[in-house]
């Protein structure tokens, strides 16, 4: 897949932060969706497993300098993980606007929060309803998971609803932990949220 998305930018000339999407099948076959000419709101995933700054990167990019680095000089370590917490109902993703009476994120060694948001913060109805992004880094997938759990039940936000009981259902999931999903994962999820 790298290969193929390298092959793309280069035959468009393209210079920039950017990323090239697929999907993969359950026999590993991938299939391209899309390129995004922009930095993209799971960035930080990969900030935390090489240590780099993409948006200062990008900023760098975007003012005619090159990169202080190769590709090949860049080094993975560990493993991160992503939530997307939205003011959303976590049954059905419709929208939650309104007043934050309380918010308290996650935080201590390997985690991340980034957000705008805070107690006495009103959501508007008008946006996308993203309010945070929990990030979190381990050693290993098992250590990332422990994590994002503990990290999940730390983040207090009151006053409306979020899709942070659906992250913690999905944490518990023997499915999930075993890396055993597909695209109608939350098909069958959400219908068990409550149980």
């Amino acid at each position: 897949m790298g290969r193929i998305a390298l092959s793309i930018i280069n035959s468009i000339g393209y210079v920039n932060a950017g990323t090239i999407e697929f999907l993969m099948d359950t026999d590993k076959r991938f299939y391209f969706i899309e390129m995004n000419t922009r930095i993209q709101v799971e960035h930080p995933v990969t900030e935390m497993v090489t240590g780099i700054d993409l948006i200062k990167e990008q900023i760098k990019i975007a003012a005619g300098r090159s990169l202080d680095f190769r590709q090949n000089q860049v080094r993975r370590k560990g493993h991160c993980i992503e939530c997307r917490i939205n003011a959303e109902s976590p049954d059905n993703f419709k929208p939650s606007p309104g007043l934050i009476t309380q918010f308290r994120p996650a935080s201590g060694p390997g985690i991340r929060v980034d957000s705008s948001v805070y107690s006495g913060y009103t959501v508007p109805p008008y946006y996308d309803s993203l309010i945070a992004k929990l990030i979190v880094w381990g050693e290993t997938r098992t250590e990332a998971i422990a994590r994002m759990r503990r990290a999940l039940d730390e983040f207090i936000i009151e006053g409306i609803q979020t899709t942070i009981p659906l992250h913690r259902k999905i944490f518990q999931d023997p499915g999930f932990i075993k890396s055993k999903y597909a695209t109608n994962y939350l098909d069958k999820l959400i219908p068990t949220l409550h149980q």
